[in-house]
């Protein structure tokens, strides 16, 4: 079983990549909102006012996805995440990885 999480920046997709979830039977969530390092730096932290060129762009918040899966679920939620927004390795588009479960406790016993 794996981890996966995506860091989604554009939160118009946030109700389309749920819904894809559950056609793709994945059925469990959990949606966290964050905001990105770059963001506070650039805005708070006055010796690195000077990053906010960078950032002119990005938006300052983002939905965070959480869910366990399991490996066979891998393939098609990356197919998933492609679909509904593209490319990743675009820049602003999110950033998605999976970490390696060794023992999950708390699942309904069809998940685990």
């Amino acid at each position: 079983m794996k981890l996966a999480i995506l860091v989604l920046n554009k939160e118009e997709y946030l109700e389309p990549l749920l819904e894809g979830f559950i056609e793709i039977d994945i059925t469990g969530a959990t949606i966290v909102d964050s905001i990105g390092m770059g963001h506070i730096l650039s805005s708070e932290v006055p010796i690195f006012a000077g990053l906010r060129f960078m950032f002119s762009g990005s938006r300052p918040y983002n939905k965070t996805i959480m869910s366990v899966i399991k490996n066979e679920k891998v393939k098609p939620l990356k197919r998933l995440i492609k679909k509904t927004l593209g490319n990743l390795e675009k820049s602003g588009n999110g950033i998605l990885f999976f970490i390696e479960l060794s023992e999950v406790i708390g699942l309904k016993s069809e998940i685990t």
